[in-house]
């Protein structure tokens, strides 16, 4: 099946959910017009149906393999990477500084979006080189930066992050690997590390590697690490990839899905690394590219979701069986006129563009934090960043997996065969709510930074925002007042919830945690759906100006959809963490 990127969503979402007016009035992105924004991504797209979206499924089947140390990538990939950079794609949202094109993270989401959309394990390359730039953007000298930073943000070389090893898991204090320090001022790095997303391939010249590890007097648990640049090749003075490091791939992983993507267990041998930033600090810095992976990960979840949902909808339309429920005639029709798959086709799509408004929302705010003029509003909007981030990440991911299972279902008995593909989105989208941090941890972030350090005050500043949507929804059509009446229910079901996480946490912190995932998903659900009722309002206001009438009717649509189909879910969400308690923590397992 084809891929067809919903770029008319997205450039819906850029310019009214987004900010655009107001992020393009920054000094970083002055004279920016939409058009430019429109124009990449409506290229992107192209592209992406061409020479991304049919190597997906070949991909699949053939997968990543291991020969005498050397990863080999189904075929296609390198020719289609090497088309990917040349063509500029990596640079959408990087500085132009080092190269890149310096567009609104915004627009680098949908870009993202639409690349894993088309070829999950392709595109997770590029996702891992995105989050390296971050972090040598954030903790670099001027030197590593001049040295790595137009090579990384043009894709010529591509990045990696080493965290976890066998023995640590997600538990970093864990951590084992070693940096002995040298004369010359680098470091020897040795050590074992697990789960390196193309931690080894040859689609690019060389491959910089962040790696945590600790130094020989370092404090004992996570105020112990450091983070260290370990190049793959060492860089000559005129720039240029010299000798093979000691860096080398033991084996790749056999996995449940994103096959050809090669998940790598790297063995570091007294290889050279350089320190970046200061030592025992490697934790504070790794946060900037984890961050920036875990937003990236969510926009997965957006992404399988939608490739799931196009191929559900036109599987739908095609399969004949059964006739009407209600009698109108005797012949088999599509299955896309029973009801119980138009429910769930319709949830799949509003699950989906929930999914995908809250992450253009979350850009807005990313924006704000790092480009407003002032620092008092750029810590408050870092704030509001930091609490959505856990969102689009946790939220997303999960349902990603749901609406990719929905998509097996609609297609039946052939959505359990691999041939139709159904199956490899459902498999794809299962590693995404486990990498980068899980659910739970997403959630404990949410519940312990996000809430509990600050009283709840970020959290019921958004509910403050969402309120005044109420009273704007409540002055517009009946379609308008009845999704304000459900943004009010669920909103006030959030608040209750706020208000007993901040009192529970100093009481009895197990009980708080343990309502972590439940109050992660019941906030995602309120953002998704505050979104799409800022959407309904910004259709209609369009259909009244006779803008695009199919699209902005499906707007209105979906966004009826999700308020009476699942923004309606928050109280029972919230019921289950104010009373739910005691049910938790007393089974015996």
């Amino acid at each position: 099946m084809t891929f067809d990127a919903p770029v008319k969503d997205m450039i819906f979402n850029i310019q009214h959910l987004a900010g655009w007016s107001e992020v393009t009035s920054l000094p970083a992105y002055d004279g920016l017009e939409l058009e430019d924004a429109a124009a990449a991504l409506t290229e992107l797209a192209r592209f992406t149906a061409e020479e991304i979206a049919p190597l997906n499924a070949p991909g699949d089947q053939s997968g990543a393999r291991l020969e005498n140390g050397r990863v080999i990538l189904p075929d296609g990939f390198t020719e289609a990477y090497g088309k990917f950079v040349e063509m500029g794609w990596q640079s959408l949202p990087h500085p132009e500084d080092f190269g890149g094109q310096g567009l609104p993270r915004a627009v680098g989401a949908a870009a993202t979006e639409m690349l894993n959309a088309a070829n999950m394990s392709f595109a997770l390359c590029p996702l891992l080189t995105d989050g390296a730039v971050e972090a040598l953007l954030t903790a670099g000298s001027e030197e590593t930066k001049a040295i790595y930073l137009e090579n990384l943000v043009s894709g010529k070389w591509t990045g990696t992050m080493n965290l976890t090893e066998p023995q640590a898991g997600s538990d970093l204090a864990l951590l084992r690997s070693r940096a002995e320090r040298r004369d010359d001022g680098t470091y020897a790095i040795t050590g074992t590390k697990i789960f390196i997303t193309y931690g080894e391939h040859d689609m690019a010249e060389n491959t910089i590697h962040l790696v945590l590890a600790r130094t020989p007097d370092a404090p004992a648990g996570v105020k112990g690490i450091s983070l260290f640049l370990v190049p793959k090749y060492m860089v000559n003075s005129d720039g240029t990839p010299g000798t093979r490091n000691a860096v080398n791939c033991a084996s790749i992983e056999h996995k449940l899905g994103i096959t050809a993507s090669p998940t790598a267990v790297l063995n570091f041998e007294g290889a050279t690394g350089f320190l970046i930033g200061e030592e025992n600090s490697g934790l504070r810095y790794m946060f900037e590219m984890m961050n920036s992976a875990r937003y990236a990960v969510g926009l997965q979840g957006v992404a399988i979701a939608e490739r799931a949902y196009q191929q559900a909808v036109s599987f739908a339309r095609e399969r004949i069986q059964s006739s009407p429920v209600d009698g109108s005639s005797r012949e088999a029709v599509a299955i896309i006129n029973h009801p119980d798959v138009r429910r769930m086709l319709m949830r799949m799509r509003a699950v989906t563009e929930g999914g995908r408004a809250m992450a253009a929302f979350t850009a807005r705010w990313q924006d704000l934090a790092k480009h407003s003029a002032s620092g008092e509003e750029r810590a408050a909007a870092t704030a509001i960043s930091e609490f959505l981030t856990p969102l689009v990440k946790g939220f997303c991911t999960e349902m990603g997996v749901e609406v990719a299972s929905t998509g097996v279902q609609v297609h039946g008995g052939m959505g359990f065969i691999e041939e139709t593909g159904a199956a490899q989105h459902y498999r794809d989208a299962r590693i995404l709510p486990i990498y980068e941090g899980t659910t739970a941890i997403q959630a404990n972030d949410l519940v312990g930074r996000k809430t509990l350090r600050d009283g709840g005050e970020t959290a019921l500043r958004l509910a403050g925002m969402i309120a005044q949507t109420e009273t704007d929804l409540a002055q517009g059509s009946a379609e308008a007042k009845s999704v304000g009446a459900r943004l009010s229910d669920a909103r006030q079901a959030f608040e209750a919830v706020v208000h007993h996480m901040a009192a529970t946490g100093k009481e009895d912190p197990k009980a708080a945690f343990g309502a972590g995932v439940p109050y992660l998903m019941l906030a995602g659900n309120l953002v998704a759906g505050w979104q799409l009722a800022r959407s309904l309002m910004a259709a209609e206001t369009a259909l009244q100006a006779g803008e695009d009438p199919a699209f902005m009717q499906a707007k209105i649509a979906t966004a009826r959809f999700y308020a009476d189909h699942i923004l309606n879910d928050a109280g029972t969400q919230a019921d289950r963490i104010l009373n739910g308690s005691d049910s938790l923590l007393a089974a015996v397992l």
